[in-house]
């Protein structure tokens, strides 16, 4: 038996809601053609404020940026990733030399604010110039310790008779690690895997502060010539919705690939997926 949230409108109901909807499509309107209006009698949409934004050489500086940022950007994500594979394991070790550490670490990098922790970086390198390095470190450090929970939550929310069964054969604690848990909480997590590149991407701006090469420092260069804060601001700002975007989009196609609902044949040591899963991987039998 179907469940649903809400009954299904009737007439009046149905006139309403367009009522509704037209009525709050036209104050976005309004909204919009307010805002426009302000731009212009402040003179915030004349040509000279935009110029920079159509000349070579000032797009050439914002290209340079963006190459900059994307290097930046991929560094953190695939270091981070690294991270807190290591870290999300060895949080659930059961001996606890390794566990702790692995524990303090997390929960030390997750409540260090990201810009205090690059600043901090930043200094004990000596405050170097146009330097990715402190600004991809603090990356690492901190979203690979988000990442080593999200792990540890995906490798928890795996039903515990997949676990005790790979046991009940003879399996060691790594092969049930690598061959029953992590292939099915890789996919329950990867939802929130993209989340984290998503934000890992957007807090590539925070090089601003300490003059690491980027969009947001390609930026500063334009508007403390010119003074255009607001287009600068929006400027930067779509590009990086952009990004995002596109981040977002190759994560769908990797939850529509990659996402599907796993089986696990612990009796022929076979972990399959259904179709949009993946291929079968062999097991150790």
């Amino acid at each position: 038996m179907s469940q649903v949230l809400f009954d299904i409108p009737g007439p009046k109901a149905a006139r309403r809601h367009r009522i509704l909807a037209v009525v709050t499509a036209a104050a976005l309107v309004g909204i919009v053609g307010v805002v426009i209006w302000k731009l212009q009698s402040e003179g915030e949409l004349a040509y000279a404020e935009w110029e920079p934004f159509f000349t070579p050489a000032y797009l050439e500086l914002l290209l340079e940026g963006l190459l900059m940022t994307l290097l930046a950007g991929l560094l953190a994500i695939s270091a981070a990733m690294v991270v807190g594979s290591l870290f999300g394991v060895a949080k659930l070790s059961s001996h606890w030399f390794i566990r702790w550490p692995a524990w303090l670490f997390v929960e030390f990098f997750r409540a260090v604010p990201l810009l205090m922790l690059i600043i901090f970086i930043w200094a004990l390198q000596g405050y170097p110039l146009e330097s990715l390095t402190p600004l991809v470190l603090g990356l690492v450090l901190y979203n690979g310790s988000v990442l080593a929970e999200i792990l540890r939550a995906g490798i928890n929310a795996v039903p515990a008779g997949q676990s005790e069964a790979a046991y009940a054969l003879g399996m060691r604690k790594s092969q049930v690690m690598r061959i029953v848990l992590l292939p099915q909480a890789i996919k329950i997590m990867l939802p929130s895997i993209i989340s984290q590149c998503i934000v890992a991407l957007k807090d590539t701006s925070l090089g601003f502060y300490i003059l690491a090469p980027g969009l947001t420092f390609a930026g500063r260069g334009i508007w403390r010539e010119f003074k255009n804060y607001l287009q600068t601001g929006i400027v930067l700002a779509v590009i990086y919705i952009v990004l995002n975007l596109l981040l977002y989009l190759l994560g769908v196609w990797l939850q529509r690939r990659f996402g599907g609902e796993s089986k696990v044949d612990l009796v022929g040591g076979i972990v399959q997926s259904q179709p949009g899963g993946g291929a079968a991987v062999p097991g150790p039998y």
